[in-house]
């Protein structure tokens, strides 16, 4: 009943900027994405949840990579 980690599409992401100065609630959203020095990445599961936390701090973070679902990542090989 357990899904595998690589059944959902995945998306990196790099904090490029520091949150000092910013709001606390920005903060928040890069230490929910795993975030919380420059140059640090994480590879999260691609949801709207996750979506919603990288619109509020995009400003912060880069999108490094979107890896497609696991049957579309084999179709061109």
């Amino acid at each position: 009943m357990t899904a595998s980690p690589t059944s959902q599409p995945r998306i990196t992401v790099e904090q490029i900027k520091s949150p000092i100065g910013r709001p606390a609630v920005q903060r928040a959203a890069l230490i929910g994405l795993g975030l919380n020095k420059i140059g640090r990445r994480a590879s999260l599961e691609d949801t709207k949840a996750v979506r919603g936390l990288i619109a509020q701090v995009a400003h912060l973070i880069r999108i490094v990579e979107e890896t497609p679902h696991e049957s579309q990542a084999g179709q061109g090989q």
